[in-house]
């Protein structure tokens, strides 16, 4: 079964939000983007669907950042009333630049996650052979505020709100 590609968007979105969380500075961000946020993280948001359908997901992800805090492995496990899908992502950062890999197990899918860093704010493009996305996300102190669009897929926008547990 293909992976529906609000999915692999919000994988994206999460491991991105991931890296924002808990960098006091920029000059860290772009050194150590991912500094801080080795532990579990959940929360919810919604995904509007492309005939206007709005359903509400929850998250639950698990981080685990090298020492240098340029790499990032994390699992996400998210499931809302049409969707349930667990992914796996590897993120790694050098000099402001993100890029990586996504799989999800269930449905034998997996693409790249490519952008960057700047002021606070990541930019990512997420792809797979089926779909592309834009992905924004911001984080204040503890809580990440990921924002994704596509055109042109089963979902307009994902917006997810994102807690340290």
């Amino acid at each position: 079964m293909p992976m529906k590609p609000f999915a692999a968007l919000l994988i994206r979105a999460t491991v991105t939000a991931a890296a924002l969380s808990g960098v006091p500075s920029l000059a860290l961000a772009q050194s150590a983007p991912f500094a801080g946020l080795a532990g579990v993280w959940s929360g919810s948001g919604s995904i509007a669907l492309a005939d206007g359908h709005r359903e509400r997901i929850k998250c639950r992800a698990s981080y685990a950042v090298s020492a240098a805090g340029t790499d990032l492995q994390q699992t996400l496990r998210c499931a809302s009333d049409s969707y349930k899908f667990e992914l796996s992502s590897n993120v790694r950062s050098t000099g402001g630049q993100i890029e990586g890999t996504w799989s999800e197990a269930t449905r034998n899918v997996s693409g790249s996650i490519e952008g960057r860093v700047q002021g606070g704010l990541f930019q990512v493009v997420v792809s797979s052979p089926a779909f592309t996305a834009n992905l924004s996300m911001r984080t204040h102190g503890n809580s990440q505020t990921v924002s994704i669009s596509s055109q042109g897929t089963e979902f307009s926008g994902v917006t997810i709100t994102l807690a340290r547990s």
